[in-house]
């Protein structure tokens, strides 16, 4: 069903604003694919295929990279009145390299066959901001891994409404914006190679999801810890997106189970954050971040979130 069918202005399920890009896909060196990328854009499009109503507020050029990712977002179902093509920007680009020997993945702004630099994402602004108000105040989930005044902005007004802010940062820029977001988010989703080392003596009331990659991960609360082993992958061809693909099992999880930020707890999240694993196990048997949309489809996917598509898990305190 398609979301202008689906959609209604007083409520949406997940809002979401950040690293959204044009992913070029060169395996083995040759261009195979050029699809929607970002963390903020691989969550939000997978979660619209899963006929969630998702609303990206984003800001992008009025180029063909923007008209892809555009109809990409589309074509999943989601609501695109909220992304704005502005003529002084360039949409962004990103290379991600992949040898399928090995399944390993690099991502670059520099073209690989031109050696020019690809254009770099941009936040939104006072403007983007303002549009989507209707939306930020009646959300279920604000989903954001990126950081400015506007996207802080953005946040205060979706916590004052009662949304659940789920914050996935790859790296911490402004310290002094990635402080006052820590007062508001619900859930901190980081890397420990990327983030552990700034941020392990961190002391917050949020719901903590620290990612180990293969091993697995740690859901933190304020008393309790609990390892989740990582899910076997059936083969792996590609690990792009595999993170993405663990905070779209948590995000459906929670819209289903209809949680609200005041009341997460490590418990409520554990048969989602599993779930995630299973369908990031999954993808890794398929090139590109969004492989097993592609190639199984979406009422595969649900069947992986729902009844685990025949992986196992474990999940026991570390």
């Amino acid at each position: 069903m398609h979301a202008s069918n689906r959609f209604h202005d007083w409520h949406v399920d997940v809002v979401g604003t950040g690293f959204t890009v044009l992913d070029r896909v060169y395996a083995d060196g040759d261009l195979t694919d050029e699809a929607l990328g970002g963390s903020c854009g691989n969550v939000l499009v997978s979660l619209a295929m899963l006929e969630r109503n998702v609303a990206p507020v984003l800001a992008l050029g009025d180029d063909d990279e923007g008209e892809k990712l555009v109809d990409e977002f589309s074509q999943a179902g989601a609501v695109v009145r909220y992304i704005h093509r502005r003529p002084d920007l360039r949409s962004p680009v990103l290379a991600q390299e992949l040898d399928t020997v090995s399944g390993q993945h690099g991502f670059s702004f520099i073209c690989p066959e031109t050696k020019e630099e690809f254009p770099r994402y941009h936040p939104i602004g006072k403007e983007e901001l303002a549009s989507a108000l209707p939306v930020l105040n009646s959300c279920s989930v604000l989903y954001v891994d990126r950081l400015s005044d506007s996207i802080l902005e953005a946040m205060r007004m979706a916590n004052s409404a009662g949304a659940i802010i789920f914050f996935e940062p790859s790296k911490i820029e402004e310290d002094y914006l990635f402080t006052q977001a820590l007062h508001m988010c619900s859930i901190l989703k980081y890397s420990e190679d990327r983030l552990g080392h700034r941020l392990s003596e961190l002391r917050t009331e949020c719901v903590r999801i620290v990612t180990y990659g293969a091993a697995g991960l740690e859901v933190r609360g304020a008393d309790d810890t609990v390892w989740c082993k990582a899910v076997d992958a059936p083969s792996v061809l590609d690990t792009c997106g595999s993170g993405d693909m663990v905070s779209v099992g948590i995000i459906d999880w929670m819209l289903t189970n209809q949680f609200e930020c005041t009341e997460l707890k490590v418990a409520d999240l554990l048969d989602g954050v599993v779930a995630g694993q299973r369908l990031a196990a999954e993808n890794c048997a398929y090139a590109g971040a969004r492989g097993l949309f592609k190639h199984r489809g979406a009422d595969y996917v649900r069947k992986v979130l729902r009844e685990g598509g025949g992986a196992s898990y474990s999940a026991a305190t570390r």
